[in-house]
């Protein structure tokens, strides 16, 4: 039986007209959805929190759509790459991903919605008003149990109250929260934490670092001659590396490459030797991988005690570009 809580109001579906393109659908309004429950979710492709979440928005999209649920996307982009469009509807198409998606390249929609968070999820009931919000990973079970209230509120008296049955698994693997002890660090010199090669991060000109004779947790450092920008850090010599001491399970890292630059080689290290089997998707047991589009790589996924360890990627190619990294 569907649970009786009653779910507060909290503001109105807002005009979704800022909307720059529309992936799966001819462009939605407010007025077209009503009579609908829509569950709109903000992201960013390259963004593990919301990768996380795929399986899940995606197996509610599919089990309630004939009960009158409207999954919608809305893709704001963090980084610049993510503004193209033959690369959002690539990512999207890859992951699965067939509901409507707002592409929102100028942050109106996001606006609009006073939003500050990938992910973010907002529930709409039929009438148009906004009762339920979750801002990040995780409660899924609570999300899926408003969007079930909402169903039966509309109206629907047959809808199944049982949970979609989801097994993630590689990238989209929730994080292992218990044993993580590292957090998101950006490259980039606008959100940079942690840097630790000598002298500090130079913006936005060329500029040859080293590395520390040690490195402390959450600290990581550049070698060779980079170039840091506001979100990213462009290599300008082959042999360049970024070492991060770190304490997770899994360790990913936002690359893509120089425009006209082409693939870009790389070779990751975990405590200086091969990761063999604790490497991640996009490396083998070696610790080779290739960069050959801009987006998240896994490149560490440890199956054994997690402990403090020194991170490595030393990029054999000029114009090899790092954002972030994130753990998992």
């Amino acid at each position: 039986m569907i649970a009786s809580t009653t779910l507060p109001i909290e503001g109105r579906l807002p005009d979704l007209g800022g909307a720059t393109a529309w992936l799966n659908t001819a462009p939605l309004t407010p007025a077209g959805l009503r009579g609908k429950v829509v569950a709109v979710q903000f992201c960013t492709f390259s963004c593990i929190n919301w990768l996380r979440t795929v399986p899940y928005v995606r197996a509610w999209a599919e089990k309630y759509r004939d009960d009158g649920l409207v999954v919608l996307g809305v893709h704001s982009p963090e980084f610049p790459f993510e503004h193209d469009l033959g690369k959002i509807r690539s990512a999207l198409d890859q992951m699965g991903v067939g509901y409507p998606v707002a592409v929102d390249n100028g942050f109106a929609v996001w606006r609009a919605f006073d939003n500050a968070y990938w992910p973010a999820l907002y529930l709409v009931d039929a009438v148009g008003r906004i009762r339920h919000h979750h801002f990040g990973e995780e409660e899924y079970e609570p999300s899926e149990r408003a969007i079930q209230r909402l169903l039966a509120e509309s109206g629907r008296a047959d809808v199944d109250d049982d949970l979609v049955a989801v097994e993630p698994d590689g990238v989209y693997l929730g994080a292992d929260w218990e044993r993580l002890g590292s957090p998101e660090t950006y490259v980039g010199y606008a959100r940079a934490t942690g840097f630790a090669s000598p002298g500090g991060l130079v913006p936005d000109r060329s500029q040859v670092y080293r590395e520390p004779s040690r490195l402390q947790l959450n600290n990581w450092a550049l070698f060779g001659d980079w170039t840091v920008e506001e979100q990213i850090a462009t290599l300008n010599e082959p042999g360049g590396r970024i070492v991060h001491r770190f304490r997770a399970r899994d360790v990913n890292l936002v690359l893509g490459s120089r425009s006209g630059s082409g693939r870009t080689r790389f070779l990751v290290t975990v405590d200086g030797k091969p990761p063999q089997g604790s490497h991640g998707l996009d490396v083998d047991e070696q610790g080779a991988g290739t960069v050959v589009e801009e987006r998240l790589y896994q490149l560490i996924r440890q199956d054994g005690p997690i402990t403090e360890r020194t991170f490595e990627i030393t990029f054999a190619n000029v114009g090899a570009q790092a954002y972030v990294f994130t753990f998992g």
